[in-house]
C-alpha cells in the first residue's frame, strides 16, 4: 500500500501514545535545547489535555510538566543559595554550580530519556522521588 501525505509513519497502538511521546520529547528539549520555550508548549499541552487525554498521555504530560517545575525550582533555588552564601567571586560557588549541573541536571536528562523510551513503548513510568504518583485507575 503506498504511503499518503498524511501518513506519519507511526501507528498509535495505545491511545494517547503520540501525546505521551511529545510530552517527554518536550521535557528533554526543555532541558537541552530551548529552555522556557519548550516548557511553555508543554504547559499549554498539559492544560489543554489534562482532563480528557487518555491515561497514558495524561500521566506522561503530568509527569513531564511537574518534573520540569521541580527542575526549574531546583536550579533557581540552589544556584541562588550558592551565590547568596558565597558570592560571585568565591571559586567554590562555581564549583557547586558546576557540580549541580553535572549531577542533578544530568540525572534529569537521563531519566527524561528513560521516560521517552517508556512513552515510545506505550508504558507508564514515574520519575523516582520527584515524579507524581502514577494513576492506577484502569480508565
Amino acid at each position: 500500500m503506498p504511503r499518503s501525505d498524511a501518513d506519519t509513519g507511526f501507528d498509535e497502538k495505545i491511545p494517547g501514545q503520540n501525546l505521551a511521546v511529545i510530552a517527554e520529547a518536550l521535557f528533554l528539549a526543555n532541558l537541552l535545547v530551548a529552555p522556557g520555550v519548550c516548557f511553555a508548549i508543554l504547559l499549554w499541552l498539559w492544560q489543554r489535555n489534562k482532563d480528557d487525554a487518555p491515561r497514558l498521555a495524561r500521566q506522561h504530560l503530568k509527569q513531564a510538566t511537574f518534573v520540569s517545575l521541580w527542575g526549574g525550582l531546583l536550579i533557581v533555588t540552589l544556584t541562588g543559595l550558592f551565590i547568596a552564601l558565597g558570592g560571585l567571586q568565591w571559586e567554590w560557588t562555581w564549583v557547586l554550580v558546576i557540580l549541580y549541573f553535572t549531577c542533578i541536571h544530568s540525572t534529569l536528562v537521563l531519566f527524561g530519556m528513560f521516560a521517552l523510551v517508556k512513552a515510545l513503548a506505550g508504558q507508564v513510568w514515574r520519575f523516582p522521588l520527584i515524579g507524581p504518583a502514577v494513576d492506577r485507575d484502569p480508565a
